[in-house]
């Protein structure tokens, strides 16, 4: 039989053929199947045609494309552009600014004829259904106290996939029957959709906000009157529009975005690729800034913090939320109507009941984590280890330090990009954190772990038990 690289090997038997994978494995080929090394066969012991050693040229290939890559600064390798992938997400404004943390939205999922296009894998209604899943799950994560539906918009119409609620395990199962049950087809409507959010937004209070955020995929819109009108309407009632596009800029969609929002165009965006649509899509979790008086001025609200109360088996009742048995459940601290989940509404008498930990959860959208700076070579050898997960920093050679020896310090080193020294220091506390730890307390704990740690409120001394060095006094508040 011939051989795929061109060299012709003649017939042999089975027990020719295990003889010959065995003998080259034997020489130190790495598979015998394709190899130019040592043959034997089974009687003879004759070598086969080709020089002795020799190796197949694909097995000295050299992957160079996985381990450097090409950026317009030189070249860097995959764990440092991933690094460095991480670092820009997390490089966000964090300036203290009012927000509504008691939100109310819409989620708009256009589900017409565009949206069966695989521009994106496996095509852009499935994985706008997956990342939707996903968006409920960070939104409620994120913004417990706050409510939020899905419409879907097909067919020339707008429908309703969930009513407004907190609860994301009912919007959640709804996604998923849709996903298996409909097709996307027909054509969008905008104005129907916006219409159909309006009704949802009406009863929201005035001390939430009322947002509804588009998923927008053709590059038309199929309207019954005119959409200026519901534009204008829009903005009577306080309603903010946001929108990722998925195929280009539509005009009224800009001017759509950019009326509700006050002349800012920056809620607007259209996806470059399945990464770039998760982050815009998932940029939405965070509550928008306050821009109106009567958000401004400040306002009571009562809510309710119940406790959880576990009936015996003998007494099983119905919740007031869903009107199912259950024995479990937490009972409203005005009328002592039973629910089983929190965040929720009194049905009975609409008091606002939560827990205090989906307070504490809410307010650190307020008080945003300031971003960690990155450490040069040269304070790099105060620390060995990453102070939250104890994971080993690259150890510091004198090559390095005098390549960076004039470097300026971390107490004066601005937040850029990924750190040469694969550490990063908290400016507070001035600890050293690896990068996931690093992602992980800003996009989860919101909270420095160094900071949380100490408890003295005083100045901290020049190293602690992981060898750090604070080049400044502990801001903790007291």
């Amino acid at each position: 039989m011939a051989d795929s690289d061109g060299e012709y090997v003649g017939d042999m038997s089975d027990d020719d053929l295990i003889d010959h994978r065995v003998s080259s494995a034997a020489d130190g080929d790495t598979y015998g199947t394709r190899s130019r090394g040592h043959t034997k066969g089974k009687g003879d012991g004759k070598k086969a045609k080709g020089g002795a050693g020799r190796k197949a040229a694909w097995e000295d290939i050299q992957r160079s494309w996985e381990d450097v890559i090409e950026t317009a600064d030189g070249s860097i390798t995959v764990g440092e552009y991933l690094e460095a992938e991480k670092r820009r997400r997390l490089l966000r404004d964090t300036t203290p600014l009012q927000r509504g943390i008691i939100r109310h939205l819409i989620l708009v999922l256009d589900m017409s004829f565009a949206m069966a296009e695989k521009d994106l894998l496996p095509n852009r209604y499935l994985l706008t259904i997956n990342y939707a899943v996903e968006f409920v799950r960070e939104y409620f994560e994120q913004n417990p106290i706050s409510q939020m539906g899905v419409v879907g918009m097909r067919d020339g119409i707008a429908v309703r996939i969930s009513d407004m609620s907190g609860n994301p395990t009912e919007h959640i199962e709804k996604l998923r029957e849709w996903a298996e049950q409909q097709e996307p087809q027909g054509n969008p409507s905008l104005q129907n959709a916006l219409e159909m959010c309006r009704g949802a937004l009406f009863h929201a209070p005035s001390h939430g906000t009322r947002e509804v955020l588009i998923i927008y995929g053709a590059l038309l819109s199929s309207d019954p009157g005119d959409i200026h009108d519901t534009i204008t309407n829009l903005i009577n009632d306080r309603i903010r529009v946001s929108i990722v596009g998925l195929s280009a800029q539509v005009a009224i969609c800009a001017e759509l975005v950019s009326k509700t929002n006050g002349t800012d165009v920056g809620s607007y965006s259209v996806a470059l690729h399945e990464q770039h649509f998760r982050e815009l899509f998932l940029a939405a979790t965070t509550p928008p800034v306050t821009r109106t008086s009567e958000q401004h001025n400040a306002s009571l609200l009562m809510m309710g913090f119940p406790s959880r109360t576990v009936a015996s088996e003998d007494h099983i009742s119905l919740c007031a939320c869903h009107n199912k048995p259950s024995r479990e459940g937490y009972s409203c601290t005005r009328c002592r109507t039973k629910v089983c989940r929190l965040p929720a509404e009194c049905p009975v008498c609409g008091l606002t009941l939560i827990l205090s930990t989906h307070l504490a959860r809410s307010y650190h959208h307020l008080f945003p984590l300031r971003n960690w700076v990155e450490v040069p070579w040269t304070d790099a050898g105060r620390s060995l280890a990453c102070f939250s997960c104890l994971a080993p920093f690259p150890p510091v050679s004198k090559a390095k330090l005098k390549a960076k020896g004039k470097q300026d310090s971390v107490a004066g080193s601005d937040v850029k990009g990924a750190s040469e020294s694969g550490r990063y220091a908290c400016q507070v506390c001035w600890k050293h954190f690896c990068i996931d730890c690093d992602v992980f307390a800003h996009e989860v704990i919101h909270n420095c772990p160094g900071c949380q740690s100490d408890t003295r409120g005083v100045e901290a001394p020049a190293g602690d038990i992981n060898g750090n060095s604070h080049g400044g006094p502990m801001e903790i508040d007291t």
